[in-house]
């Protein structure tokens, strides 16, 4: 008897390892019927085993553990089952249901089905289809009324800017670089090229509209915020214009700069001329003219030919005829480069306005962004449908990554002076230093540059020639020797130096 007590202690003592070992298999087990849930049957004996104290944990017999353990295991994994097989069972239904309607006919929907997205260029577009029931399709063929298109464009026409306040909303330094602008333009008026650019721009847009073209972008319709006219007591006439800055790349100058990449010199889109030009001072050729005369050649071989159609021939002589003019002009002068010199774009129905108000070619301008201010001219003419240009020098300077595709400034940040009438009596090539002074001088007389403010300095990027070497002076020629005449020609020899020999 003691024996067998004893041997029932020891074994007891030894169920929890035993008990535990054979636990985890039984749990294992289940876990491999359940194979999502391995950590979670872990988790559930742990539990169980921990509910109880110490003592009842020891005596308690193998099966009861098992038991209680399978029960509680089973309740709690049959939770997830049940819910899995519910949500295959949803999935297996909704399915079928698919599937039941794929094999239906599809049932034409009437009614109207409205889309909204941006176009490329910035305008938000609503698309409305509606579908209605109509008559045997050979009818509905011939009806005009049976398939239409109605396309509606708005557009509201902005107000300029007129007030101070309304001019820094986008420049707030505007008053403090320019101290005298505040009293001036209490006195100014909106320029009537205001509303001939916006007249410009909506008539472009309706044009375009009605011919389903590609319209202009929501960008280049608001590129303008205003454009005003004022002038000093003393009677120097301003044009101020506030606007975005795009970039302009065109001009060339064989006298400043001899070569240019071959990509621009073949380039059929680049313009080797700008308005503002002068007369050439050497007789380096322009570096554009050899594509030209090549392109009036290759022309002039497709007139000849006899295969080329007569509305071809038509363009062929307007376009070597407008070579040629092109080739003469290069000849004879020399133009702005728009990647070394800074100049601003005014459009060109402007500059050729009998208005005392508005630009010339050569009139002096500032361009200021920030808190900086850029001496310029009016070296080109533009669009009239859109304004704010200006070169690519001018624009990388405010923003380095500026190129011929990439703005300097998208917002109506910048505000643009000009001086109407203070171009020089005649043009000459850039002097960024005297461009520099001459607006210096013209702002004085508007109220001059506020304190902690100075005009850019430009440098000249242009590459400059090598200095020629000075020629080498040539040598003296020997002095031959005299010889004294002989004494039999009857003329009488030099008296010798005294200790001669």
């Amino acid at each position: 008897m003691d024996k067998l007590r004893t041997y029932k202690n020891r074994r007891a003592r030894r169920f929890p390892w035993l008990g535990a070992a054979f636990l985890l298999l039984v749990a294992g087990g289940l876990g491999l019927s359940f194979t999502s849930f391995p950590g979670k049957v872990k988790r559930g004996l742990k539990e169980i085993l921990a509910t109880e104290p110490a003592a009842v944990q020891e005596a308690a017999d193998e099966a009861e553990i098992f038991r209680r353990a399978e029960v509680e295991i089973r309740a709690r994994l049959g939770e997830e089952y049940d819910r899995e097989i519910a949500a295959l069972r949803q999935s297996l239904e909704d399915a079928k249901k698919a599937a039941e309607l794929a094999a239906q006919p599809p049932v034409l929907e009437l009614g109207t089905v409205t889309d909204m997205r941006k176009l490329q260029s910035g305008i938000p577009f609503k698309s409305e289809v509606t579908l209605k029931s109509g008559g045997i399709a050979s009818l509905e063929r011939v009806d005009d009324s049976s398939y239409t298109a109605t396309y509606q464009l708005s557009l509201r026409v902005p107000t300029p800017a007129l007030t101070m306040d309304e001019l820094e909303s986008n420049s707030p330094q505007l008053s403090e670089i320019l101290p005298g602008l505040p009293s001036l333009i209490k006195t100014a008026t909106v320029s009537p090229w205001f509303e001939t650019l916006y007249t410009n721009k909506t008539t472009r847009v309706r044009r375009d509209a009605h011919s389903l073209n590609e319209l202009l972008t929501k960008h280049n319709i608001y590129d303008c915020e205003t454009i005003l006219n004022f002038q000093s007591p003393d009677g120097r006439k301003v044009f101020f214009m506030q606007a975005e800055m795009d970039v302009v790349s065109d001009g060339s100058d064989g006298d400043r700069l001899p070569t240019m990449p071959e990509s621009i010199v073949k380039s059929t889109h680049y313009q080797p001329f700008t308005s503002y030009g002068w007369r050439k001072r050497t007789p380096t050729p322009n570096p554009m003219l050899a594509g030209w005369e090549e392109r009036i050649i290759i022309g002039q071989k497709e007139l000849d030919a006899p295969t080329t159609a007569a509305d071809r021939k038509t363009w062929l002589r307007d376009r070597i005829a407008y070579l040629k003019r092109g080739v003469a002009d290069l000849k004879g002068r020399s133009f702005l480069i728009a990647e070394y010199d800074p100049f601003i774009v005014i459009p060109v129905n402007l500059l050729t306005a009998r208005d005392s108000f508005t630009p010339s070619v050569g009139d002096y301008a500032v361009v200021i962004y920030g808190d900086k201010i850029y001496p310029s001219i009016v070296g080109d003419g533009g669009p009239t449908f859109k304004v704010g240009e200006a070169s690519l020098r001018m624009a990388r300077e405010i923003s380095p990554r500026s190129s011929p595709y990439s703005r300097p400034v998208s917002d109506l940040k910048v505000s643009y002076v000009v001086f109407p009438g203070s171009r020089e009596p005649e043009r000459e090539p850039p002097d960024y230093e005297k461009w520099r002074q001459r607006c210096h001088d013209l702002l004085a007389e508007i109220g001059g540059v506020g304190d902690g403010y100075e005009l850019h300095q430009w440098q000249d990027l242009l590459p400059q020639p090598e200095p020629e070497p000075e020629p080498e002076p040539e040598p003296e020629p020997p002095v031959a020797p005299v010889t004294p005449p002989s004494p039999a020609s009857g003329a009488s020899a030099p008296a010798l130096a005294p200790g001669a020999p």
